[in-house]
């Protein structure tokens, strides 16, 4: 059976002026849409907003999931809320990174003053990696990520800053937590360690939940998508399913389209321009497509060190879909154009 999914289409400006109940507010942001393109396998349609409940059960559902305000995250003596676009800082602690490898290995306390540069930017968070997961990068020793991260985890929680920490491996979820970062955000989505949802859900850390083709093999795998945006989208569905059913609040878990991973260019824009689809899941939405392959493919390859602009394209495109977590390398420009966005929306919102 062919299953039904709803992508919020026909924004509007300002709720101001239209009819009580023709256009529905984009999870409790700052966008407000007129209608759905309803996906049934290969029939689309367009179907107002006002119309959703004749689409049945699912539709509904779906309908619910969109519209609902995504919950507050109370990290220690921090809250993160998600009423609009948020940065978080990629900080890589490693050798091998395609964007800055190298930069920050084996001075934990100028990676963590980096950071801090970051938060000081305007970054809401910092996600710091110590292993690379470009196509090709070799699994490292755990122990070895470990000694990487804590020193740099520590320095930037006893700053104040919230700290997320890009890994696989649940001995270095576990250290990590310890050493006071306050979420995981995994590539594999729990799936390439054993114990990885175990310690997730004893620890009651929220989790970021990425999709890839084949978590368990380094994510990079390319396989042939019937519809990339829906097949994602059922993908992370059934894995968040799973991560709830291993003890982990719903209300904790964030999704990734895992833009770069296991998608050709084609599959990478077709899931930028599909985004909106993805607040179905009913979960704040990380993207991640800072300074990525698709950027240089579309701009005569440009080299990792040349893609800000299209980075900021990216970045003001998910803005446009809602995204509630913008993951990005260049937080100061990020943090400029979003306050430019924000001033437009709040503009049109007021009905000026």
């Amino acid at each position: 059976m062919t299953s039904l999914h709803l992508r919020p289409v026909q924004f509007v400006d300002t709720p101001i002026g239209h009819p009580d109940g023709s256009v529905a507010r984009l999870a409790g942001g700052m966008q407000w849409f007129a209608a759905y393109e309803v996906i049934e396998g290969r029939d689309r349609r367009t179907v107002a907003v006002a119309n959703v409940a004749a689409l049945g059960a699912r539709a509904a559902h779906l309908h619910a999931a969109i519209t609902a305000p995504r919950p507050a995250l109370r990290l220690g003596e921090r809250t993160l809320r998600f009423d609009q676009p948020l940065v978080a800082g990629i900080l890589n602690i490693t050798p091998d990174s395609f964007s800055d490898g190298g930069k920050h290995v084996g001075d934990p306390a100028a990676a963590a003053a980096a950071g801090i540069d970051m938060a000081a930017a305007g970054a809401t968070m910092i996600d710091v990696g110590g292993e690379s997961t470009r196509p090709g990068a070799p699994a490292i020793w755990e122990g070895d990520e470990i000694a990487r991260l804590v020193p740099v985890v520590t320095r930037l929680a006893r700053a104040g800053a919230i700290v997320s920490v890009d890994t696989r491996k649940a001995g270095v979820m576990e250290a990590t937590l310890a050493a006071g970062a306050h979420l995981v955000n995994d590539v594999a989505a729990l799936l390439w360690d054993d114990r990885a949802l175990e310690v997730v859900a004893t620890s009651g850390c929220p989790v970021v939940l990425m999709h890839s083709p084949d978590p368990k093999d380094g994510g990079h795998g390319r396989i042939g998508y019937r519809d990339v945006v829906t097949d994602v989208f059922d993908w992370l569905e059934a894995r968040i399913a799973a991560v709830v059913a291993g003890g982990v609040d719903r209300a904790r878990i964030l999704v990734d389209p895992g833009i770069g991973f296991g998608k050709t260019l084609a599959d990478n824009l077709a899931l930028l321009n599909g985004l909106a689809l993805f607040h179905g899941l009913g979960c704040p939405i990380m993207l991640g497509a800072s300074r990525k392959r698709l950027i240089g493919a579309l701009s005569n390859e440009a080299p990792v060190g040349e893609r800000l602009a299209g980075s900021l394209a990216l970045a003001i495109k998910g803005a446009d879909a809602g995204v509630q977590i913008l993951r990005v390398h260049d937080v100061a420009e990020t943090v400029q154009a979003l306050k430019v966005w924000r001033g437009l929306r709040d503009q049109s919102l007021s009905g000026g």
